[in-house]
């Protein structure tokens, strides 16, 4: 998974991975030239006395050193760009992939699970990206270039390079191989802490209002401990890496020293040669080193490489038609075909054999008890699911063939969750229609009853909306939601259960004011309260999924007993009569 996430979205950056190679080998071949200038100097300078020859080799040196900062400084930058960039765009296309789900497969990973997927997870393929950009591929150049040199230097101590080597790559592979299981369950883990974190942020009210803060405390303790002990387990795996690495370079450097040192004293080499053998050692460990550094990352990499390509591999349900349609001629009327809907692994259908239609200037309620399948109907028709048997049509085409854009752009939701963005009133307002006039919000806001508390708010249109819209009221967000969708000025409005938090005064006045604004438009409402649908022009009563019966409020009470209880649970029994 990691290499093929890493082969897509590097593609477009094989440019700055060229510069990348190009610059860490001049860096590298700098680097590993520097021992044999100073072991030169020590054997012709030094050794022998003559000024001559350390000067112009130190100024040598001091060219290759300065070259060897170009060309690291040079392949960092390319490798910082590479890295961000392919950050950017795999964030990008995991945002787009999300987009593109219905609520199925949104509920089948979890919101806290995607956003740790697009930001930790990503994160750690980008410091992957980083890291090899900065160090791994210098480790190769440098370890078989280290070899070269070293070989060069004195062939006899070439012995040390492969024991200090194997030794090395021994025991840190072991480290690896125990940490790598670790890494999948921290990745879980942090999955687990983000959603107890979420839902107790998210419920905070509640959980105050039930006095459970000692509950949620030792739940959230036990999600940051589960973490903190899988980090600690991690931790002591890594512990031993640098004192490892030390310990082999340390032993490497003391049998260098004493058996080179014999090889002198038997003139076999320099004592120059010996120091460049000594520095050329160190360069192949420290590259073994860096490359086990990518063997520290890669497997965590690994883990969220395939939890990015799980997100990435996922296709929407809700499939695009090949051949969408784009113009459509029966503009504001929604119909129910024997319409039959399940969940995946469900043992009955949650919606069996619907059949109505909504035509223009109409409006049809929805009303049933908790659990009959409303919303999930209402969902049918801006195509967040798709229907398991039968055919919904909006403007006489099926939604399935219908372009995206289009079906969105002919549907006005007000959600039965009201959700505002951070901004302001205006541009939650205009999220439906960015080109929208000042009036033209004024207008809505009057309709949805929402004009007397904006003019209050400091700014008025201007007003600062907090994230989700916590800073008004649940009427005043349902208001603002409903002022949203009379914006866009869609041909189907669908209403699920928008009035809840009005009270009956406004939710009255709310009602009478969008009868002229919806006129030409098929209305669909999902209602809990009589008052509210009572004058609907037809209403549909659901039970446990099936049409219990259909028609206006006058002839459902006199023949749909479903509806009768439902009316009398409301009012009294002689106001029914």
């Amino acid at each position: 998974m990691l290499i093929k996430l890493l082969r897509r979205y590097l593609a477009p950056y094989r440019g700055h991975i060229a510069m990348i190679v190009l610059f860490q080998l001049i860096a590298t071949a700098a680097s590993l030239y520097l021992p044999t200038l100073n072991a030169r100097i020590i054997d012709e300078g030094v050794a022998k006395g003559d000024t001559a020859a350390i000067t112009s080799l130190g100024a040598l040196m001091l060219a290759v050193t300065l070259a060897q900062i170009v060309g690291q400084a040079t392949a960092i930058y390319f490798g910082a760009r590479t890295a961000m960039g392919f950050g950017r765009d795999v964030r990008a296309a995991i945002f787009d992939r999300v987009l593109s789900f219905s609520t199925r497969e949104v509920n089948q990973f979890g919101a806290p699970s995607l956003i740790t997927r697009n930001t930790n997870d990503v994160l750690q393929v980008q410091q992957l990206v980083m890291m090899t950009a900065f160090m791994i591929v210098q480790a190769p150049i440098m370890m078989i270039g280290g070899v070269i040199m070293a070989l060069r230097e004195d062939v006899g101590l070439s012995w040390l390079i492969v024991v200090a080597a194997g030794v090395m790559g021994v025991i840190i592979v072991t480290i690896l191989l125990q940490a790598l299981p670790l890494f999948r369950a921290m990745q879980r883990r942090i999955d687990t802490l983000n959603r107890v974190l979420r839902e107790q942020i998210s419920g905070l009210r509640v959980i105050r209002a039930f006095v459970r803060e000692p509950f949620e405390q030792e739940r959230f303790a036990k999600a940051n401990a589960d973490v903190t002990d899988v980090s600690l387990r991690v931790g002591r795996r890594m512990l031993t890496f640098f004192p490892v690495v030390q310990l082999v370079i340390s032993a490497s450097s003391v049998g260098v020293m004493w058996f080179g040192g014999l090889r002198v004293d038997a003139g076999q080499m320099q004592i120059g040669q010996l120091t460049a053998f000594l520095q050329y050692l160190i360069q192949i460990l420290m590259s073994v080193m860096m490359s086990t550094m990518m063997l520290m990352i890669a497997p965590r990499a690994q883990v969220c490489a395939a939890r990015i390509e799980e997100v990435l591999g996922t296709d929407s349900s809700v499939v695009p038609p090949l051949r969408p349609v784009r113009d459509v001629v029966d503009h504001g009327s929604v119909r129910f075909e024997d319409v039959t809907f399940a969940y995946p692994g469900a043992e009955a259908p949650v919606l069996s054999n619907i059949s109505f239609a909504v035509a223009p200037g109409t409006t049809t309620a929805l009303i049933g008890s908790t659990g009959s399948g409303k919303t999930t109907l209402i969902n049918l028709i801006p195509r967040l699911f798709d229907a398991t048997e039968g055919h919904v049509l909006v403007d006489g085409v099926d939604v399935r063939d219908l372009h995206p854009e289009v079906l969105w752009n002919t549907i006005g939701l007000v959600p039965q969750k009201p959700y505002l963005f951070t901004g302001t009133v205006a541009s939650n307002l205009r999220y439906g229609n960015p080109d929208a006039s000042d009036d033209e919000l004024w207008h809505a806001l009057e309709v949805a009853q929402a004009r007397d508390f904006v003019e209050r708010m400091p700014g008025q249109l201007d007003a600062p909306i907090a994230q989700g819209g916590t800073n008004v009221s649940g009427g005043q967000r349902q208001r603002l939601s409903i002022a949203r969708a009379l914006v866009r000025r869609p041909d189907v409005y669908v209403f699920d259960d928008s009035f809840s938090a009005l009270d009956v005064a406004t939710d009255a006045r709310l009602r009478a004011a969008l009868r002229p604004e919806t006129a030409d438009a098929a209305v669909v409402i999902v209602g809990q309260r009589i008052a509210t649908i009572r004058n609907a022009d037809q209403i549909v009563v659901l039970d446990d999924g099936r049409i219990e019966g259909i028609g206006t409020h006058e002839y459902l009470l006199a023949t749909c007993p479903t509806y009768v209880e439902i009316v009398e649970s409301q009012f009294k029994a002689e106001e029914v009569a």
